[in-house]
């Protein structure tokens, strides 16, 4: 296999992590799929992880929760039939996918069928109740067997349908000797049906069908929320690889041939129009233009690019057309493993534990163990089976964790809700509880603290003429500085001057002819000397020179951001790829302290990385492909609506608005929603002390104890609600 032996990589080239990643892929055989349907917490990636590592051949197995998939690097012997067989015999179901094939299908259709089973049983369970109020309100004998027996047809298919989930999990578990939430939910489940049955074969007072409904019903309900915050998060490695181009113009014998970028080789030529983004990594061996280079190094001004400039994948061609040599393809361009380093990242947070899943570690056994024992006390107390059996349904009914699913799935939705009508929209199931750990926030600069325009400064320091010829050849350029100058000037009512022979010259800049005489408008050097290291544009006229410099205006609500989260004691940094005089500008605004300029993507993630490793929990706020990789990599991660596409998925919050002020708000909220999941926890907590020593004593009966679970769970849902 061909390795590029040059890379032009601006994300990755100083980053020796990348480097990494692409010199172990330069050795793998074999790149496997699998699709994890049934994982849902940071034991199953762990349990999954150590099973494909372990499995021979394989040289690394990395699991993305959001996703529910992982990704196995192997040798060409394993097959993905080895794997999925691995992983069933440890109790996970697992199927081979097609990378390219892959879509949002799969998640839309979990959503449709558990709002459909949780339909259902709240359906079934009104019914069912309306049955029970007769009961409870005197009917007896064979009235009250008939309602019994109508329940039992109403509730079986039911708890048949829309218990299936829960089924499906613990079953899975028991299979390899394993214990998770859903066997105690089913349980409670099943030994409600089996006494209620009992007791109406028996022609006994009470039968518990409407407690296994509601049991059903309020996990369903926590269920489906948790499921349609994990549904908005989508894979940012995903997006980065859709913007990778499809086909290229590859240069052939003096015919330009168009090409699919995966059959592209080493060596191939390859012409890019102007307007184009750049397919591969290569270096430019004719033509001359200007290089969009903001989208990975954050840089606001276009970088001139000439035979001999080293480009990368991803960039956008401005001006002209060029033709170059391709130095890098495929997996070993710069996107590519730009998109490997965020894959990464995505894998290291899918092992953030949230604080449902830590209770979840200690809660399963511990109710097994009580239902357990209060089977045995009763039975050896009483020797009556019936008696023994009710206490046991009582004990696992009323200690069953409907107030557990619904603790953080309840007060994520009411929080988001609010951080929502302050126009933040929040993606991931845990970025409330990573947010308000958040002591430090790392900022980009261009898009991001800026409006990423630049902005030409001082016009009202230049003559009325120059200003003239200066729009009149503004206007014949499709250059970002030029279409800025153009707004400017328009919006003071310059008049164009009356230029002749207007050509633009790609790489450089426009010139025309004013009174028999040249004038030019372009880059330093060209179009004239520049006194401030040719960062702007020159304008000349004849032998008069006339400078133009741009600077990024402030988004809206910034200096407010920083202020309030620096007033709050939280430590602010600002890193961006941007040039050092703008950086060190724009933060002396700010009175930011902590910045640093010119880093290329990698060196994003690191910053990140070493703050991590100092201690500290980090936000980062961005809006590029070049922060992509720090998005992912931080804590926390916050992109602007207006940001690229990859950025947005990346990220945990989207701000809807232009305007970054409710930053600081939004870490006041996820505070008081992480201080209200724990106070959930209390009452949960609170709840079971109360109860679970009456149902042990037999002093709650399987239908009261569905009463009290469901008093619980309201009770938990009512806290959350304080959040609005």
């Amino acid at each position: 296999m061909s390795t590029a032996t040059l890379s032009a990589c601006p994300a990755c080239s100083a980053a020796p992590s990348a480097q990494d990643i692409a010199a172990r892929a330069a050795i793998r055989d074999v790149k496997l799929t699998l699709s994890l349907p049934t994982i849902h917490c940071s034991a199953c990636i762990s349990a999954v992880e150590q099973a494909l590592n372990a499995h021979p051949g394989v040289n690394d197995a990395r699991v993305n929760l959001t996703l529910k998939r992982a990704q196995v690097d192997a040798g060409s012997a394993v097959t993905a039939d080895e794997l999925v067989h691995t992983l069933a015999a440890i109790g996970y179901e697992a199927h081979e996918l097609d990378p390219g094939s892959a879509a949002v299908t799969a998640t839309d259709k979990a959503g449709r069928d558990l709002l459909m089973r949780l339909a259902v049983a709240g359906f079934a369970s009104m019914n069912v109740m309306l049955l029970s109020v007769a009961v409870w309100s005197g009917a007896a004998d064979a009235t009250r067997d008939l309602f019994h027996w109508i329940s039992a047809f109403i509730t079986f298919p039911t708890i048949a349908f829309s218990a299936q989930p829960f089924f499906r999990n613990a079953w899975s578990a028991l299979k390899v000797k394993r214990l998770n939430m859903d066997v105690p939910i089913t349980l409670a489940i099943l030994l409600a049906l089996v006494t209620s049955l009992w007791e109406t074969t028996l022609s006994g007072e009470h039968a518990y069908f409407d407690a296994a409904l509601a049991l059903t019903f309020f996990l369903l309900a926590g269920r489906y929320l948790d499921h349609r915050t994990r549904a908005i998060a989508r894979s940012a490695a995903e997006e980065l690889t859709a913007l990778e181009v499809p086909r290229a113009w590859r240069f052939v014998d003096g015919e330009e041939i168009q090409t699919p970028v995966a059959d592209l080789h080493i060596g191939d030529l390859i012409r890019v129009r102007p307007g184009a983004r750049i397919p591969v990594d290569g270096e430019i061996i004719e033509g001359r233009s200007e290089l969009d280079r903001s989208l990975l190094t954050g840089e606001t001004l276009p970088v001139p690019a000439e035979p001999g400039t080293a480009v990368s994948a991803g960039e956008v061609n401005l001006t002209g057309p060029l033709l170059l040599r391709a130095t890098a393809v495929g997996q070993d361009t710069s996107l590519h493993r730009m998109a490997d380093l965020v894959a990464v990242a995505e894998s290291g947070r899918s092992r953030y534990t949230s604080l449902a899943d830590s209770a979840a570690k200690l809660y399963a056994p511990g109710v097994h163990i009580l239902s357990a024992l209060a089977f045995v006390g009763w039975y050896l107390y009483s020797w009556d089976v019936r008696t023994a059996l009710n206490i046991a349904a009582a004990v696992l009914i009323i200690t069953c964790p409907c107030a557990l699913g619904l603790a953080v799935p309840a007060v994520t939705t009411a929080a988001s809700g609010r951080l929502f009508k302050r126009g933040m929209l929040v993606k991931h199931e845990t970025a409330l509880e990573r947010l308000a750990s958040v002591d430090t926030v790392v900022f980009d600069k261009t898009g991001t603290l800026t409006a990423g325009r630049p902005l030409p400064l001082g016009l009202e320091r230049i003559d009325d003429a120059s200003l003239s010829v200066a729009l009149a050849l503004a206007e014949g350029s499709a250059h970002p500085l030029s279409q800025s100058l153009t707004r400017a000037l328009r919006d003071l009512a310059v008049p164009p001057a009356p230029v002749t022979d207007l050509t633009e010259m790609p790489g450089y800049g426009t010139q025309a002819q004013l009174n028999g005489q040249t004038v030019r408008l372009g880059r330093a050097g060209w179009a004239g000397p520049s006194q401030n290291g040719g960062t702007g544009a020159v304008l000349s006229i004849g032998e008069q020179v006339v400078e133009f410099t741009f600077a990024d205006d402030l988004r809206p609500g910034a200096e407010q951001a920083v202020a309030a989260l620096q007033a709050a004691g939280i430590h602010v940094a600002l890193i961006s790829g941007d040039r050092q005089a703008a950086v060190a500008d724009l933060a002396a605004r700010l009175k930011i302290t902590d910045w640093t300029a010119e880093a290329l993507p990698g060196d994003k993630s690191a910053r990140i990385q070493a703050l991590q490793d100092g201690g500290a929990k980090v936000l980062m706020v961005g809006d590029g492909l070049n922060d992509t990789a720090a998005l992912t990599a931080a804590d926390v991660s916050i992109s602007p609506a207006t940001a690229l596409d990859a950025a947005r998925v990346a990220s945990d919050i989207v701000l809807l608005g232009g305007d970054l002020s409710p930053i600081p708000s939004a870490l006041t909220t996820a505070r008081a929603a992480t201080r209200r999941i724990r106070e959930n926890f209390r009452i949960a907590t609170l709840y079971n002390i109360i109860a679970v020593p009456l149902a042990i004593a037999g002093l709650a009966t399987p239908l009261i104890a569905a009463l009290a679970m469901s008093t619980s769970s309201i009770t938990v849902s009512l806290n959350a609600l304080r959040l609005r």
